[in-house]
């Protein structure tokens, strides 16, 4: 079923067109805004053809691995999710939406990821509260166009219990958090961008982290349209 949410030319922003997956898992009109007050003509819908054509492309998600694993292979959106990060389209994963990209979660076993990332997702320490359900601090560990903007310290909202097992210094991590130890909190390859944070939420830092990620769909929209021109 189409459930494509049709802006209104009052709240559409003439920007990049940037799709978020619906495959049913939730209230994300909040990620909607967010990108449309980033500057994107942000859609949430689950046509394939409308992800397809987008410039840009989010995963989001809520609740646990297992359940939008199934709810994203049972819309058959798992295989266009793929399909627009082989496309080099702009990507990002939130939340969930970030740890579906990798190949497992210790959350559930034996439930795949899209494989993305070859790593594990695992729990939190057991020292520490979870979910982590809080304001904390990133720590950059290296230059991306994620956080450009930014002055430290970065302040994002978090909520989660799990965490991409990666070392800190793993070449695809953006940026980390404390909490009872280093945790991956952002990471990036080529055209993927994903956070464990809600960007959505974290107003005015996570305002910006999405005005970037709308601007590299803008870029890949104008060199998309100049390679159809010649």
């Amino acid at each position: 079923m189409n459930r494509s949410v049709p802006n209104t030319p009052q709240d559409t922003p003439k920007g990049p067109l940037v799709a978020i997956i619906d495959y049913g898992i939730g209230n994300l009109h909040s990620a909607q805004k967010g990108f449309q007050r980033a500057g994107a003509r942000a859609l949430l819908t689950s046509d394939r053809g409308l992800i397809r054509d987008a410039d840009a492309v989010v995963l989001p998600g809520v609740g646990a691995f297992a359940s939008c694993m199934a709810a994203l292979r049972r819309t058959g959106l798992d295989e266009v999710s793929l399909e627009a990060i082989d496309s080099q389209r702009p990507f990002m994963g939130i939340c969930v939406g970030m740890q579906m990209l990798f190949a497992e979660s210790e959350e559930t076993a034996g439930v795949s990821g899209l494989g993305v990332f070859k790593e594990s997702v695992r729990w939190l320490p057991e020292t520490v509260k979870r979910p982590q359900m809080q304001w904390n601090v990133l720590q950059r560990r290296r230059s991306h166009q994620m956080l450009e903007g930014l002055q430290d310290p970065i302040w994002v909202y978090f909520v989660h219990s799990l965490s991409p097992d990666m070392n800190f210094d793993h070449e695809d991590v953006v940026a980390t958090c404390q909490y009872g130890a280093t945790v991956v909190a952002a990471v990036a390859r080529r055209n993927v961008w994903a956070a464990q944070f809600h960007p959505e939420k974290s107003s005015r830092v996570g305002l910006q982290i999405l005005a970037n990620f709308v601007q590299a769909a803008a870029q890949y929209d104008t060199a998309d349209h100049a390679a159809a021109v010649h």
